[in-house]
């Protein structure tokens, strides 16, 4: 097949954040399309097969759409403007870039930076109780929280209410020190991170001192009816079927609440049912529920975790296959 040339016109003030450190972004883009790029003044030229120089020029424009718009690129970024074009995706990467959820302390932006993850945010709009289910690094967590953080300040919650199960993670601690706060505080330090990032600890600490914040252990929330609240219950996948129920049935008027967990990490006891995994079965045809299926292209974190769970779901489904095959081996 021949090879064909296409011209984009880039200003020079935009070139160093499309093309990278090293132009580190423009050799990615070299390697999954199978072209070559070459910059002369404000032209870049993209020679290769035709779908190839077509697709490297779609992921460029969208880089481009981004640099106008004065959004850093990142490596993350361009990995995720590269499978949208691969997956021939209509939406773009500028089109998800465009919602802003808050801004942190230090007036860094929080907004989806994936499809999964705009839907994601879409489903907390939309439902009462959203489920958002994926591996590390989705932003499970981290997005739920700008959300909630976002309907306190705009007055449409009176106050936030954060849980997890307080489960070991694979390794007994012992007896802990201190007092019962003490005792639990290790079990929600990621919660404690994410409000500080956003929120900032004395904006934290004041709410929390009247009580318009609160992190507890999911044990806390028995008995208790949580009204005009936004619920966040954090790392679900270590809930047992009865823990799940009982937080299900806290909610009240005028509540959202977000159910956050990843079904590859689970930490209970050998044998014991996930509650997230029942709770996902029993109510995915309840209308004002959504499921929100992160997966390893919504992570966001370093690239090579985005790697690292990929391999992971190779190996475990290998796994899962080969116990199948000997299982239908057995019964035959």
């Amino acid at each position: 097949m021949s090879l064909t040339e296409l011209v984009l016109d880039i200003p020079q003030n935009q070139m160093t954040g499309i093309f990278g450190q090293f132009d580190s972004f423009m050799k990615k883009i070299e390697r999954s399309f199978h072209v070559s790029i070459v910059v002369r003044d404000e032209h870049v030229k993209i020679i290769g097969e035709p779908s190839g120089t077509d697709r490297a020029s779609k992921v460029i424009k969208q880089l481009e759409e981004l640099a106008k718009r004065g959004s850093d690129i990142t490596e993350q970024n361009v990995n995720y403007a590269i499978s949208l074009v691969m997956d021939s995706e209509k939406i773009t990467i500028s089109d998800i870039d465009r919602e802003i959820i808050c801004h942190t302390i230090n007036g860094k932006p929080v907004k989806p930076k994936t499809l999964g993850q705009k839907e994601y945010v879409d489903f907390i709009k939309k439902n009462m109780i959203v489920f958002g289910v994926g591996p590390a690094g989705t932003g499970k967590t981290y997005l739920a929280m700008a959300m909630a953080i976002t309907a306190f300040k705009n007055e449409e919650v009176g106050r936030i209410i954060l849980t997890r199960p307080a489960i070991e993670a694979g390794e007994k601690l012992g007896f802990l020190p201190g007092d019962l706060q003490s005792k639990v505080d290790p079990y929600l330090r990621p919660l404690y991170d994410a409000l500080y990032q956003i929120m900032g600890a004395e904006s934290f600490q004041r709410n929390m001192e009247k009580g318009l914040i609160e992190v507890a252990p999911l044990a806390y929330m028995r008995g208790r009816t949580l009204d005009n609240s936004f619920i966040i219950l954090d790392e679900a996948q270590n809930t047992t079927p009865a823990q799940m129920k009982m937080f299900l049935t806290r909610i009240g008027f005028g509540s959202k609440a977000v159910i956050t967990g990843d079904l590859t990490q689970k930490d209970l006891a050998p044998g014991t049912k996930s509650g997230l995994d029942v709770a996902l079965k029993v109510l995915n045809k309840i209308e004002g529920i959504g499921i929100s299926n992160l997966t390893s292209k919504d992570v966001v974190r370093h690239p090579l975790v985005q790697e690292i769970v990929k391999a992971y779901d190779e190996y475990e489904n290998k796994k899962a296959a080969k116990t199948a095959k000997r299982k239908a081996v057995s019964n035959g």
